[in-house]
């Protein structure tokens, strides 16, 4: 009886050992899929910007996109992640009630070098980590890809680079490590509650564009010495209208990036699939209310404008109003949330405009005027649900006191840095796009190919 007792025993232990690997190698395979799910949001945005754009400047926004995606992925590696891990519980290296950040990682990983593989990758002991990685490395080339959009046929590139690096390496990560990382202070403290990140990698993209708009001023010929303003439509607007569909699908891997499940050893919420808060969460509900996100954004932007680029924009405004609680919010309240963001979506950028801003693309209302929006509702809807679960047991629950508080620090960490950093960037004269060459166009003046080196017809071109 005992030798049978011991082999059953033994067996058992095989089989949760099996079950252990093919845990791990699913949760890996899972990660991996979503960072080319979410290349796809860098489609979409070449795409639609370069659709945004008149013929003369189609490859310039084409390739600030591009260079904004290759920039900000290594100055990550070198020190994006290491502020993600070194400063959660404020400006200092302390560490957080959950144990999982401060002094010791950010020795660690040593600004991408030295004894970084340990949590990082390549390790030969850990298969997860590089690929963790690359899922956060793509939330910050998205930040960048953000702000792109809006300045769009005036910056300079070196600038612009510089601005992509400063937001998708520092700003956004910053935001992460306060709001969205179980020891984060803004969570332990006040509850804060973001999901789908639609304050602290939206909102923080969205007040950042803001800042640089600020400095960076108008295209030439968008507003008149009335202040009405003109618009100036891209060249191809089935082209920016496919784009925005790209984005749509980058979400799926971009939100499937937001969950932890069960199972994988590296994390520190393996027992159960978890939001990054420990609070538990399922495919389930990214299926019911993704869908019923983008459905409510098109109809309200619809209802409001009959506008295709308009109903596409409004299907990302539902998408990122209803990312904060999309673990929480029931699809019948999904749907209203995402109907009144696309309801609002136009008016907001009408607002933006009467101000002086010209946003080419509506990134900074889509993406920062909705995402505060979210991040806010989740404070009136989802109030009282756990924001937090400690590793004690400890619960932080959400108000929407904390949720305000949270947004009016994601829009703080964007703005600021942006119009700092874009002030002196126009100080040293690295900012703006000399007029001469903004009024003949980007591309003959900076760029070496041409788009479409035997034309296009001219009723399909208006604006070139």
């Amino acid at each position: 009886m005992e030798d049978q007792i011991a082999e059953l025993t033994a067996r058992l232990s095989e089989i949760e050992a099996s079950a252990g690997v093919t845990n791990t190698m699913f949760a890996e395979a899972y990660y991996y899929l979503s960072i080319p799910l979410m290349v796809l949001i860098h489609a979409g945005f070449l795409a639609y910007e370069m659709g945004a754009s008149r013929m003369k400047n189609v490859l310039s926004s084409g390739m600030k996109n591009i260079l904004a995606f290759a920039f900000v992925i290594p100055t990550f590696w070198f020190f994006g992640w290491w502020v993600y891990w070194a400063f959660p519980t404020g400006l200092s290296l302390s560490m957080g009630p959950m144990e999982i950040s401060g002094a010791e990682y950010a020795s660690a990983i040593a600004w991408g070098w030295g004894e970084s593989a340990q949590y990082m990758g390549p390790n030969i002991a850990d298969n997860a980590s590089g690929v963790f990685w690359g899922a956060f490395a793509l939330f910050a080339a998205t930040t960048a890809s953000i702000m792109s959009g809006a300045v769009i046929e005036r910056i300079q590139t070196v600038g612009f680079v510089i601005l992509a690096i400063v937001l998708g390496s520092f700003a956004w990560v910053v935001a992460a490590a306060w709001g969205w990382h179980a020891d984060g202070w803004l969570v332990t403290k006040f509850g804060v509650h973001d999901f789908g990140a639609a304050g602290l990698v939206h909102a923080v993209a969205g007040f950042f564009a803001l800042g640089v708009l600020i400095n960076l001023g108008p295209r030439i010929g968008k507003f008149n010495e009335d202040g009405t303003a003109n618009h100036i439509g891209g060249h191809n607007l089935p082209l920016t209208t496919t784009g925005l569909m790209l984005i749509i699908v980058g979400f799926w891997g971009f939100l499937m990036a937001c969950m932890i499940l069960p199972g994988e050893g590296w994390s520190w919420f393996a027992d159960k699939g978890a939001t990054i808060y420990g609070t538990p969460m399922n495919l389930s509900a990214l299926a019911f209310n993704i869908l019923m996100g983008i459905s409510g954004g098109i109809i309200g932007a619809w209802i409001f404008t009959r506008d295709p680029f308009w109903m596409m924009s409004g299907a990302l405004a539902g998408i990122i109003s209803v990312a904060s609680g999309l673990d929480i919010y029931f699809p019948a309240i999904t749907f209203i949330v995402a109907f009144v963001a696309g309801l609002i979506l136009k008016p907001a950028a009408n607002i933006l405009e009467s101000f002086g801003i010209d946003d080419a693309v509506g990134a900074v209302t889509v993406h920062g005027t909705i995402g505060l929006y979210g991040v806010i509702a989740l404070g009136i809807f989802g109030a009282g649900y756990p924001a937090l679960q400690g590793a004690a047991g400890e619960v932080a629950t959400i108000s929407f006191l904390g949720q305000v508080i949270g947004a009016a620090v994601f829009a703080l960490l964007g703005f600021i840095p942006g119009y700092v950093v874009s002030l002196l960037l126009s100080g040293l004269g690295m900012l703006r796009t000399p007029e001469a060459a903004e009024l003949a166009g980007l591309d003959p003046v900076k760029v070496t190919a041409a788009a479409y080196p035997e034309g296009i017809p001219a009723s399909a071109s208006p604006n070139n």
